[in-house]
């Protein structure tokens, strides 16, 4: 099984087979629009049209779980992402990553990648102590921890890499050693 194996869902409504994007390098990322994280989509802006030309996409999943910051409609979340951000990278319709709800494609990606840490920044402190309070085992499972988080999967649709919302630096580099 790989990531090409799924199928997501537009904004529209309408499924998307991600075999669509074969031969791709393919960042998958839960955000919100409302998160300490949310700058973050400048970020990845930058990465995409660094990279986009070279065969890279990042493929972006809002969802509502994680203290309730990706409220109001597909369309909201996009007229914000678009006016505020400038995003020109695909987004799809609000899911759910973790549970019973969770999507097909983060099942897969969560019970195949391992949580390593948030890092020792102040921020991946503080973080840590907000993911306990939600999860007591958090360390010991593959669930999303938080909005932001990003799995990095290579042409052959496989998984290279998990990036923790705190862990934006080796990103780039990792990217790169897969385009």
């Amino acid at each position: 099984m790989n990531a090409y194996d799924f199928k997501v869902t537009a904004r529209d409504g309408s499924e998307i087979s991600l075999e669509k994007y074969k031969g791709k390098v393919l960042l998958v990322v839960n955000t919100a629009t409302g998160c300490g994280f949310t700058p973050q989509y400048d970020e990845l802006q930058a990465l995409y049209e660094e990279f986009s030309a070279q065969g890279f996409e990042i493929l972006d999943f809002p969802c509502n779980q994680f203290g309730e910051q990706a409220p109001g409609s597909d369309e909201e979340i996009h007229s914000f992402c678009t006016g505020r951000f400038g995003i020109t990278f695909p987004q799809f319709a609000k899911v759910n990553v973790n549970g019973e709800d969770a999507i097909p494609l983060y099942k897969w990606l969560t019970e195949n990648t391992k949580f390593d840490g948030f890092g020792k920044s102040p921020m991946a402190l503080m973080l840590s102590g907000v993911v306990k309070r939600m999860d007591k085992d958090y360390k010991n499972n593959g669930n999303v921890k938080w909005n932001f988080t990003k799995f990095l999967i290579d042409r052959n649709g496989e998984i290279v890499a998990r990036f923790e919302p705190t862990d934006m630096k080796k990103l780039k580099d990792a990217i790169k050693a897969c385009l």
